[in-house]
């Protein structure tokens, strides 16, 4: 078509299967019946007419956002899953002397590396059924032309994209890791989880802008809240609360869910106070645009905060509802673990004005580690209520049935074809022998070693 140029961006890191491609165009007229005048509109006369609020175009790409965080959660638990159930079946290793080779998920770096995220699945499954449910009520209220929540909305999911996608993709690789050197097999799954979740830290809006983008609807809330006047949803209601000066927080057996909630909303309020006082006093020698630029990194660790102590809340609400007196206590640790190894990963933020004490620090790490031993006996059952099919997973690793090695030797003798070639050494063998020279070029028989800078590439002429 004239001054249409249609074409594929290329190759990407993963998620090759979707189709991502450019459009230009040159001097062409599109139709005003071709346009998406949902909310916008062109009126044929060419007058331009704007929604009747400016975030109602936000629908689509919160839906998206929304959709999103199921979806990482879903990632997360597949890799989780996989890593749970080879880390069960592996054995290497003596734990006491003359013992027998132990299942490596008994280790406790192991069960480090693993147990968190298993948490950290279901924490971001939960929040992501609530904000579905937040959004279906958006929509609902939106054909009424009630638009109070959207940007509440708007607000959740950014930060909810931002934080979960983030740790999803730190997930999947610590997963990776987890089963050494199989993990970086294909056989594993593990290659093809993470250049998939990956791609989200940056799709739908890249995490730092998210972030960013929280922030400012947080610092704007501050002046009300400081002059009493403020005007707070159910999800920044905190800020405006009167914290302790010190965490109730003791030893894991004797801490509460609202003890740990408390803690988080603590530290959020004070990173936010305290990223909105620095962004204040950079504007004094500063324009708006450069003080915030320059406040940045600050006001993302705000928005992270308050992401987190939602993530806290909501989680130990929705426990909250289960009264199976097997399952809730497992439900419980998960949540308390989460919450820990939050804490223990942002320990700056929560020892701030003497919030948290050296002996309660203390007393957070002896808490993950009294969680790790009390949740491994239920690590595979956990993974198992995830519901992952051999099919889904598509993993030799985290196969069910358990039977890793007989299929892992199965799957590399079905891909004996799997090579390149043109890029592998040759054996030593008589007429393949290798001797590295300083010169740039080597013949011998048909075979060709090329060095360059110090690096070698070998061309087998017979296998072209």
């Amino acid at each position: 078509m004239p001054g249409v140029t249609v074409g594929d961006i290329g190759p990407k890191f993963g998620i090759n299967g979707n189709d991502n491609g450019f459009l230009r165009f040159d001097n062409y007229r599109v139709p005003r019946k071709a346009m998406l005048m949902r909310n916008a509109k062109v009126l044929p006369n060419g007058t331009y007419v704007p929604p009747k609020h400016a975030k109602l175009g936000f629908g689509a790409m919160v839906f998206v956002r929304s959709i999103m965080i199921k979806d990482m959660a879903c990632q997360l638990g597949s890799a989780v899953t996989i890593a749970t159930r080879y880390s069960a079946v592996r054995r290497q290793g003596e734990i006491k002397p003359n013992g027998q080779e132990v299942q490596i998920l008994d280790y406790q770096t192991q069960q480090l590396r693993v147990l968190p995220n298993i948490a950290k699945t279901l924490v971001f499954l939960f929040a992501a059924n609530e904000v579905k449910s937040l959004y279906e009520q958006v929509i609902a209220d939106m054909q009424e032309g009630n638009l109070e929540l959207l940007p509440q909305l708007h607000g959740l999911s950014s930060g909810l994209k931002s934080v979960v996608t983030w740790e999803t993709a730190l997930g999947i690789e610590q997963c990776r890791l987890a089963c050494g050197g199989h993990g970086y097999s294909l056989a594993s799954a593990l290659p093809d989880i993470y250049e998939y979740a990956v791609g989200g830290c940056t799709y739908e809006g890249e995490n730092i802008v998210m972030l960013l983008q929280v922030a400012r609807g947080l610092v704007k809330l501050v002046p009300g809240i400081r002059s009493g006047s403020g005007q707070l949803t159910e999800l920044t209601e905190y800020l405006a609360r009167k914290q302790t000066p010190r965490s109730n927080f003791t030893c894991i057996d004797n801490t509460s869910a609202e003890t740990l909630i408390a803690d988080f909303e603590h530290a959020a309020q004070q990173q936010l106070f305290f990223a909105f006082d620095l962004l204040k006093q950079n504007e004094r020698n500063l324009s708006p645009e450069e003080a915030w630029n320059v406040t940045g990194v600050e006001l993302s660790k705000a928005s992270r905060l308050h992401v987190k102590a939602y993530l806290v809340k909501n989680y130990f609400a929705y426990v909250s509802k289960c009264h199976d007196a097997e399952i809730r206590p497992v439900l419980d640790q998960l949540g308390q673990l989460f919450a820990l190894d939050s804490i223990q990963a942002n320990f700056g933020h929560f020892a701030m004005g003497g919030y948290y004490s050296d002996q309660q620090q203390k007393a957070v790490r002896l808490g993950i580690y009294t969680l790790l031993a009390k949740l491994r006996p239920n690590a595979v059952a956990i993974v198992d209520s995830l519901d992952f099919s051999d099919r889904e997973l598509d993993s030799v690793l985290g196969r069910r049935d358990g039977n890793v090695y007989e299929n892992l030797l199965a799957w590399a003798q079905k891909n004996q074809n799997y090579k390149n070639f043109s890029s592998t050494l040759p054996s030593t063998k008589t007429n393949d022998a290798i001797k590295l020279f300083p010169e740039n070029k080597t013949e011998s028989n048909n075979n060709k070693i090329l060095t360059h800078q110090g690096y070698i590439t070998y061309n087998n002429k017979n296998s072209m």
